[in-house]
Order: structure tokens, then sequence, then C-alpha cells
């Protein structure tokens, strides 16, 4: 486009947005930085309801999650199914994302639109050193979520023998 007046046709739009939610999801954060710089909306989304830092964060891209927060990317808000990046990132298990998450704000007990934490995400999935950082951060090992369900019984439920065993010791 060497005319700047030109404006992107909504076709032209649309794969360019494609494009850019691509670059979040393959974790390019010297383009997201060049991006953000030059006036990209920090929490666009896509048709999932899914942001930038949520695609970031849940593919473990913690250096661009880190260029999104430092552009005022905000951690709480949710996708359309009610996920927060921080529960994406306990599903996958993955802390350095977490904690990038965390000094960037995300609450830590910021539960999805059924109650569940990013604790009991890491329980289930048996993510031993991610429940351990979000309790040393304050995450609530006897919240419940919308069905009453505890970290310890999600992670009995999916069979997580290690989050169980670190719970059960925990909570005595």
């Amino acid at each position: 486009m060497s005319d700047k007046s030109r404006q992107m046709t909504p076709e032209e739009a649309a794969e360019f947005a494609e494009q850019v939610f691509n670059k979040a999801r393959e974790g390019d954060a010297a383009m997201m930085a060049a991006l953000l710089t030059k006036g990209l909306p920090p929490n666009l989304r896509n048709h999932k309801g899914d942001t930038l830092l949520m695609l970031a964060a849940y593919h473990g891209h913690v250096d661009t999650v880190k260029v999104l927060l430092e552009h005022k990317a905000d951690p709480e808000i949710r996708n359309d199914n009610g996920q927060s990046p921080i529960a994406g990132a306990a599903f996958k298990g993955d802390l350095a994302v977490i904690k990038a998450l965390v000094e960037g704000g995300a609450q830590v007990e910021g539960s999805s639109f059924d109650g569940r934490t990013a604790l009991m995400m890491a329980a289930m999935f048996n993510r031993v050193e991610v429940v351990d950082y979000l309790i040393s951060k304050g995450a609530d090992p006897k919240a419940k979520d919308a069905n009453g369900i505890t970290a310890l019984e999600a992670a009995r439920t999916m069979g997580a023998s290690d989050t169980v065993a670190q719970l059960e010791k925990l909570l005595g």
C-alpha cells in the first residue's frame, strides 16, 4: 500500500487480522511489539473471543506475553468459553507464562464462568510446580467451582496422582 490514504477492504482487514493472531500463536514477539507500537489494539479479539494475550499464553510464548502486557493487554479478558489466559497457561503447565501473567496483573484467583480457577486447572492436569506457585501467590486450595468441586476433588477425578498427594499434604 504505497498510497497511505487507501483503506483496506473488509477482506484485506480480515486477512490482516488473521495474520496478527497467527503472530501471537507463533510467538513472534518482535513483530507483535512493532505492531503494538504502530497502534494495534492490545486487546484485539478473534471470532472465538481469544485475545492476542490468550493465544500467546496458551501456546507458551512468554516473550510475546511480556510484550503484550507491556503494551497494556488486559490479562483478565476471558474468551467466549469463559477461559482466562492464566487458566490456559495452567492447563498447559507453563510456569514461565503463568509467572509473567501474574507479574503483569493477572488475578491468581480469577475464575472462568463455571468458577474454575487456574489452580483447579493445574491440579486436574497434574501440574505440581504450577500448583506450588499459584498457592505461593495466594490461590485458595479450598475454593470451589460452580459445581462445588475443589482443586483436590478435580485432581482426584482426573487421576492426577501427584497433585492429589500434594494437595492432601497441604490441606492436612
